[in-house]
């Protein structure tokens, strides 16, 4: 019976600091996409997808290098932030960022293999991001975005 108490209060205090750490959901899943249009283009060795606002000015950009297989999603940014969360209707997940203070960009950096790549390809009408302490990013899911994910794949 001494154990069966003591590993319900353990059960008890886990889930309590759990409920206290843990981030808060992020369900973008009713967000409106922002206005804009996504551009497609190839370099040597690279290719990008950019969404470009109603006013011309790139607000995420998504490359793909294809020496090292490796996708970069990008936003601008004017702080470092541990985490880039990236939300699609299927999976939402904080992947580890770095901020460049030369180009005012905040990145997150994937294997061509990952399984968030796939969420954000077939992710339905919208995928987001986020930092904490400010508005979530929400950009309509189309081709360009999936063209960038296949061409590190191949």
């Amino acid at each position: 019976m001494r154990f069966s108490i003591a590993t319900a209060f353990a059960l008890i205090a886990a889930s309590s600091l759990h409920a206290q750490t843990a981030a808060p959901v992020l369900d973008l899943s009713t967000a409106a996409p922002i206005a804009g249009s996504w551009f497609y283009s190839q370099t040597p060795g690279a290719s990008e997808a950019s969404f470009l606002n109603a006013s011309a000015l790139p607000q995420l950009t998504i490359r793909c290098t294809r020496a090292t297989r490796r996708v970069t999603i990008s936003k601008p940014a004017n702080r470092a932030v541990p985490f880039l969360t990236v939300w699609t209707s299927a999976q939402t997940r904080a992947v580890p960022a770095s901020f460049s203070p030369a180009t005012q960009r905040l990145s997150a950096e994937l294997a061509a293999s990952d399984a968030l790549l796939d969420a954000i390809a077939f992710s339905r009408g919208r995928f987001g991001v986020s930092v904490s302490g400010a508005a979530a990013l929400v950009v309509p899911a189309w081709a360009e975005s999936q063209r960038v994910i296949e061409d590190c794949r191949v």
